[in-house]
């Protein structure tokens, strides 16, 4: 009997992919246990939304500082222990803090210290991509998206200690636990994986450089993706897609629990709802994805996403079904798009710089999104509805993107 395409990537991961993907569900479960809950448990201590958009563009201002330090940190620590180090300050660290927070300070200053992920994100990516087979992309960023969809599944588990203990006790209990497995990750990623061949290049070559001289080539990089107009589309979804996750990170609980009416213990519900829509769809419509050109799924992707904001900015009080409408169209627009716009990235970014590349593309996505935290602060301070009309408009732009990248690569095939 012939596996399954997925399945057959799974099993067939060797070296560092392996180890990223096989380590990632010890980031996943504690994550999607408290971030359901992180904004409301900030209302419940006090703070208003206004706070939690100041909080959030704070974080992504100081963001903006550490992306532009990643690559050169990558390369002069290499891949490896940059992750393992960066890793455990970026989310063991501020997951204590969040355990232990009594104001408004205690989240911001764990806000700015989670915004070294930016750090990690480039060295993990650089660990899991470049020693992967190309044509495994899709397949590998999938099984990502696939060990945090599984653990959406213990997300009830997160309502029924709520239920039993309350909001403020529980969810610092659920932070301690995330403290811990974030740990655990940092070190097991840390001992499935080895140094890539281009990271000892750039050890080598960046070893006499002080952080400084290697900023420095960071004129001649930027140069180089200026050139390439897929490359700069890639960058625009990027920032689509992150002002939208931080948007409904952050002001969809605050949306269904305030203005919807939805008791915080139901909330995991949804998140059990999208993962079970998503996984459906990783294993029935994704694998196709690889063989056909990204251009009209992605597109239909955005659209599916910006329907699904409409239906929250219109969704009435008590308004579970659609509710559940939006999460189940909003499933279906992750599974589409996702991998295939980090498949874009991936293979938009020479390799031999890759580090560089990713820290200026992650400097100017942060540029562009860092105000928006505190739009959506403001924008849901005046009524709850609207920061998901914003991301309506967001997504419409994704779609356009989505349109001119395919363009572009089709160009850059024929040239």
């Amino acid at each position: 009997m012939k596996k399954h395409s997925l399945f057959a990537t799974l099993l067939g991961l060797k070296g560092n992919p392996r180890g990223c993907v096989y380590a990632e569900p010890l980031w996943g479960i504690p994550y999607n246990l408290y971030a359901p809950y992180a904004s409301v448990f900030m209302l419940a201590l006090g703070l208003a939304d206004r706070q939690i958009g100041l909080i959030l563009s704070v974080s992504w201002a100081c963001q903006i500082v550490v992306s532009f330090l990643s690559g050169a940190i990558t390369d002069k620590l290499g891949r490896r222990w940059t992750t393992l180090v960066f890793d455990i300050v970026a989310w063991s660290l501020p997951a204590l803090i969040s355990a232990l927070a009594q104001n408004f300070w205690f989240f911001l200053a764990a806000g700015a210290i989670n915004s070294v992920w930016r750090i990690t994100q480039n060295s993990w990516a650089c660990l899991l991509v470049e020693e992967a087979d190309k044509d495994e992309l899709v397949g590998i960023y999938t099984w990502i998206y696939i060990a945090n969809i599984v653990v959406g599944f213990a997300a009830p588990i997160a309502g029924l200690f709520i239920g039993k203990y309350a909001m403020v006790p529980a969810v610092r209990g659920l932070y301690f636990f995330a403290a811990v497995m974030f740990t655990v990750k940092a070190l097991v990623t840390f001992f499935l994986t080895t140094e890539t061949g281009q990271g000892k290049v750039r050890m080598r070559e960046t070893r006499s450089q002080s952080c400084r001289d290697v900023l420095g080539g960071y004129r001649e990089v930027l140069r180089g993706i200026s050139r390439s107009p897929r490359t700069l589309y890639a960058a625009g979804l990027l920032s689509v897609v992150a002002i939208t996750t931080m948007i409904s990170g952050s002001f969809w609980s605050v949306l269904a629990t305030e203005k919807l009416g939805i008791p915080a213990k139901d909330l995991s519900l949804f998140p059990f709802v999208k993962s079970a829509v998503t996984m459906a769809l990783f294993f029935t419509v994704t694998p196709v994805l690889g063989k056909l050109h990204f251009r009209l799924p992605m597109s239909l992707g955005f659209l599916g996403f910006a329907t699904s904001q409409l239906l929250l900015a219109i969704a009435p009080p008590d308004g579970y079904a659609m509710l559940f409408a939006s999460v189940v169209i909003e499933a279906c627009s992750v599974a589409v798009t996702s991998p295939l716009v980090d498949r874009l990235v991936a293979l938009s970014i020479e390799p031999k710089e890759r580090a560089r590349i990713q820290s200026l593309l992650y400097v100017g996505v942060i540029l562009v999104s860092s105000p928006f935290g505190w739009i959506a602060g403001e924008l849901s301070q005046t009524n709850r509805s609207y920061p998901f009309v914003l991301s309506l408009a967001l997504y419409v732009v994704g779609c356009l993107l989505a349109l001119a990248a395919g363009k572009a690569a089709d160009r850059e095939e024929k040239a």
